[in-house]
């Protein structure tokens, strides 16, 4: 049967798979032209495993590009880690305290009578010298109760020579009656009246001469007390405090008032330091020690450990010793009572192999810590980090000294790990860059 080539042109060709269209041979004959004929093919088999061949290729590359992220975040980087150099040089070990400044030797003049202050012979800051008058008490009283004991002992001596004459009289008395007795012309009775007599004759002579004697050692406390009236100073000094003025009274009962307090040599001065417990045992005598004072905060004053003392202070459970350091003075700069912020050297070395503070605390994420053994992270200029574990010495504010031959100078020790707030540009380890940002 014939068919219209223009029917097959506009004939629908519906197929599920693509179509090639391919030229034929012409067919002729039976008074037909020439007609072209279409014929669907489907694609090659081969071109179907290709695609699957590059899909299994694109897999295996996933996989092998997270098995290299996962071992690659286990890995350190050294652009991840903040480091610095192990190097040579001064470390000082130093102990802070507060303390009071004061004169070496500080005396306290008292009163050792009552009464009212007559007069005043020195004021603060009086240069005295040893024996120099400072003050005065009213001396009326006293110098009555020195008048009544004088008169009290006047009293006891003529009741001693009254007792002496009658001592006298019994013993003539007794050696009367004594030959009397012997001739036989009193009685016995009589002889034992007259040596009673005597005896108590001696004993009456003791117990006025014990009046005398009472009488002239209350005549020496009354002269005595009269004496303390007048205060003296002494030793050589300057008057730092007086508590007293004129016309006032003092009464000395159980305690003695303080009337002036005398520093023996400004030119020489102390400070007693207050040191925790926690730092005293690295304090000891001939120790440097460097402090300050409000009044001069640019200025340093040296001075020396003279004395740790071992008693303890404790103020609400927190136990502190008293460490006295002391200071020379020739500008008359520092002042009693001063507030000094006090430096003690305890250890120095100059050439040290040290290594910052920070490399000491820095711990890496994710390894166990033995608290015991001190250890520092080198990174290595392979990019890898170790553990070494090294023995500390002498520790000041910023460096630690090392005492072990594990490390050598120039050696690269991690400090901290970077964050992009250190630097912006700069990436975290691998495994740290995904997540909300930690602060």
């Amino acid at each position: 049967m014939d068919t219209d080539p223009s029917e097959l042109e506009t004939q629908p060709t519906h197929s599920p798979t693509p179509v090639v269209l391919s030229p034929v041979p012409i067919v002729q004959g039976q008074g037909h032209g020439q007609v072209p004929v279409t014929i669907a093919t489907t694609a090659f088999p081969h071109k179907r495993r290709g695609v699957s061949l590059a899909i299994g290729s694109v897999g295996l590359l996933a996989l092998l590009a997270i098995g290299l992220w996962y071992w690659l975040s286990n890995v350190p980087v050294a652009g991840h880690y903040k480091t610095l150099p192990i190097e040579r040089g001064p470390i000082t070990a130093l102990v802070t305290a507060t303390g009071a400044v004061n004169p070496v030797v500080s005396v306290q003049v008292g009163s050792q009578v009552s009464g009212k202050i007559a007069k005043l012979y020195a004021d603060f800051n009086s240069v005295v010298r040893e024996g120099q008058i400072l003050a005065s008490i009213d001396q009326k009283p006293y110098q009555a109760k020195v008048s009544q004991a004088r008169a009290a002992l006047k009293s006891a001596k003529a009741n001693l020579a009254k007792a002496r004459n009658m001592l006298a009289q019994r013993t003539l008395e007794l050696n009367r009656m004594t030959d009397l007795r012997r001739q036989q012309f009193v009685a016995q009775s009589d002889l034992d009246l007259a040596r009673t007599n005597y005896h108590d004759a001696e004993a009456q002579v003791d117990l006025t001469h014990a009046q005398v004697d009472q009488a002239k050692a209350t005549l020496s406390s009354a002269e005595l007390d009269l004496g303390y009236t007048t205060i003296y100073s002494p030793v050589n000094g300057t008057v730092v405090s007086r508590n007293v003025e004129e016309g006032q009274t003092v009464v000395a009962s159980f305690q003695t008032p303080t009337l002036f307090v005398l520093a023996q040599d400004l030119t020489r001065m102390q400070v007693v330091a207050n040191v925790s417990e926690s730092d005293i045992g690295g304090v000891k005598e001939g120790k440097s020690s460097d402090f300050r004072v409000d009044a001069y905060p640019r200025e340093f004053f040296h001075g020396l450990v003279t004395q740790v003392r071992n008693a303890p202070v404790s103020i609400q459970n927190v136990v502190t010793y008293d460490v006295i350091i002391s200071v020379e003075n020739p500008e008359l700069k520092l002042k009693p009572g001063m507030t000094a912020n006090i430096t003690i050297v305890t250890a120095r070395n100059d050439d040290a192999l040290r290594v910052p503070n920070a490399a000491m605390r820095f711990r890496m994420p994710g390894v166990p810590v033995d608290r015991k053994t001190p250890q520092l992270w080198l990174l290595e200029t392979t990019g890898r980090v170790r553990a070494v574990p090294v023995t500390t010495g002498i520790t000041d504010s910023l460096f630690t000294e090392l005492v072990t031959d594990e490390v050598r100078e120039g050696e690269s020790v991690i400090v901290g790990i970077a964050s992009p707030e250190d630097n912006p540009q700069e990436k975290l380890p691998p495994g740290f860059e995904f997540g909300p940002k930690m602060r």
